[in-house]
């Protein structure tokens, strides 16, 4: 749920890369999910290895966010450069009042218009850091329960084989020699 509503305020922004993210995240986390409802370590283990991935992302953002090591959350590394869309929290966020100044001398559909923000009760930048510390703390908490499920259906693999129990035999074990019992006729 938490990463549905990340990707909502994500396209309310247009803020391509974070949008594919947090597509193939909710892919993963399915994949997940399937995996532990028909006990297959595999998927279990693919979304173990994606958490770790989905922390290194959120990590970045938060840099980004943050402006740490020459990120700049102004840059339009979130969007491919493609728009100079930002965060949808930058102009909407708690407390926030947009004023609209229209360009004169420009008229028509595209006309473009100066958007300034005053009055915010949290910058935007913080709450795209909450929202990715919220993500690592979830994809934590998940990797912890990937690791315990795993454990525990290869756990349980290795203790019973369903067919013979614990049987010291192999799986499909034939008797090499025969018994006349096979070979004998019954009579009444």
């Amino acid at each position: 749920l938490a990463a549905l509503e990340r990707q909502v305020f994500d396209f309310l922004g247009y803020q391509w890369a974070p949008i594919l993210a947090n597509f193939l995240h909710i892919i993963i986390v399915i994949l997940g999910l399937f995996g532990t409802i028909q006990y297959r370590p595999r998927y279990i283990v693919v979304y173990a290895i994606w958490t770790a991935i989905w922390v290194t992302w959120n990590i970045f953002i938060i840099c980004f966010y943050l402006e740490v090591g020459g990120l700049s959350k102004d840059s339009e590394l979130l969007t491919f450069n493609i728009s100079r869309h930002q965060s949808w929290w930058s102009e909407n966020g708690p407390g926030c009042v947009r004023k609209e100044a229209s360009v004169s001398g420009i008229k028509g559909l595209d006309s473009h218009s100066y958007v300034s923000v005053i009055g915010c009760a949290l910058e935007y930048r913080y709450i795209e850091v909450v929202h990715s510390s919220f993500q690592i703390l979830i994809a934590l908490v998940g990797f912890v329960y990937a690791c315990y499920v795993v454990s525990v259906f290869t756990e349980e693999e290795d203790s019973f084989d369903f067919i013979g129990g614990f049987d010291p035999f192999p799986l499909y074990h034939v008797n090499e020699k025969p018994t006349n019992i096979l070979f004998k006729q019954t009579y009444l």
